[in-house]
């Protein structure tokens, strides 16, 4: 899932930036993205920390920038600004102009814009306090998704006539383009292609550190699990980077195509991944209980984790009365299905080899009773 999300990431920022410059090809744009952050994430993992701290905070300084100017915009503060007030909420179609559908349709989107929390569980083996660090991190998410997510959703909707026309610039540059201000649509859209990249950027970190981890415990190559002077496991990095070049190639191939596809796909694989981390929580917290070697507890346990379960399932449902998300998650479906047979197979030779070195070493230790018989 990490790695279509390094190739969606990509694409959406090569797609705005070669609309700067038309001359330069989409591909040749993702290209020198890829090998900028090929350099940031192989030389040590305080750059990578540096890069992302900076990308944080410009992006947070604008979001918070963009909900005080939309604010305005609704009300009809600003200068040649007309308010918009409930208009496009309430009336011109309401909230749902197309029905349950047109919010089932939307779905897969909506998953690929939440994922990512997971990455935070990932950077604990790194963290200098990762009891206190990731237990706070965690807890923050929450609060940040309301205001900034959220916030930034309903500025759109009260703002923005649902029927209008992509512009390709995105919403945040069409609400923006509202409050005709100079130079802050455009601003805007150099803060998205930051975005893009940051999430890039920690996608690399994500897919090399979960490669090196499926190394060490056996399910991946032995060669992920080296470690460069700096502590890096470059060959982990280097994975992740080649599937990077991966979406240079596909870029090439379907520059218009490419975003649509891995969006949905993406979408309809984190419900998998959400469904795996719900049960994973229900089977090893009591086991983790009663070891004594649970710091952070998720509070409302198991119940919350159960109407988690019936919710995912619900968008599952929801999702499958559209016909493209219907399609995509019958094709995660069939992925899943191979993936977790591999894992079958995989499970039983490793089983049959454990036995056959266990009875190999048993008869090592143990001769023939004829040469342990006494002289």
């Amino acid at each position: 899932m990490l790695i279509m999300v390094l190739g969606a990431e990509i694409t959406g920022a090569s797609a705005i930036v070669s609309g700067w410059l038309p001359a330069v090809p989409q591909w040749a744009i993702a290209l020198v993205f890829v090998a900028f952050f090929a350099v940031v994430n192989l030389s040590k993992v305080g750059n990578f920390g540096e890069f992302e701290f900076w990308f944080a905070a410009i992006k947070v300084a604008v979001i918070v920038g963009f909900l005080v100017l939309g604010v305005l915009v609704i009300f009809g503060v600003l200068p040649h600004t007309d308010p918009a007030g409930f208009t496009h909420f309430l009336g011109d179609g309401g909230f749902m102009p197309n029905g349950i559908g047109g919010v089932a349709a939307g779905l897969l989107v909506v998953a690929f814009a939440f994922g990512g929390i997971e990455i935070v569980t990932i950077a604990a083996a790194e963290s200098e306090d990762p009891e206190r660090s990731i237990a706070t991190a965690v807890r923050s998410v929450v609060w940040r998704i309301s205001v900034f997510y959220l916030g930034a959703v309903a500025i759109m909707v009260f703002v923005l006539p649902w029927h209008s026309a992509d512009s390709g610039t995105g919403p945040f540059v069409a609400v923006l383009d509202q409050a005709h201000l100079p130079m802050v649509s455009g601003l805007m859209e150099v803060v998205v292609v930051i975005a893009l990249l940051s999430a890039f950027n920690a996608n690399v970190y994500g897919t090399s550190r979960m490669a090196y981890s499926l190394a060490l415990r056996g399910d991946g190559p032995r060669v992920l699990t080296r470690l460069s002077r700096t502590g890096v496991p470059s060959a982990a990095v280097w994975l992740s980077v080649f599937f990077g070049f991966v979406s240079v190639l596909l870029n090439w191939l379907l520059p218009d195509q490419l975003l649509s596809i891995l969006l949905n796909a993406v979408g309809s694989a984190l419900l998998v991944i959400w469904v795996f981390i719900a049960v994973a929580q229900l089977r090893l917290r009591p086991r983790l209980e009663r070891a004594g070697t649970l710091p952070v507890r998720m509070w409302g346990h198991p119940y919350l984790t159960w109407l988690t379960l019936a919710a995912l399932g619900g968008l599952i449902a929801l999702m499958a009365t559209d016909a493209d998300a219907r399609k995509q998650l019958l094709s995660t479906l069939v992925l899943f299905a191979v993936i977790a047979l591999c894992g079958v197979v995989t499970a039983r030779r490793r089983h049959r080899r454990s036995n056959d070195s266990q009875t190999n070493h048993g008869q090592a230790n143990h001769p023939p009773a004829a040469d342990r018989s006494p002289v």
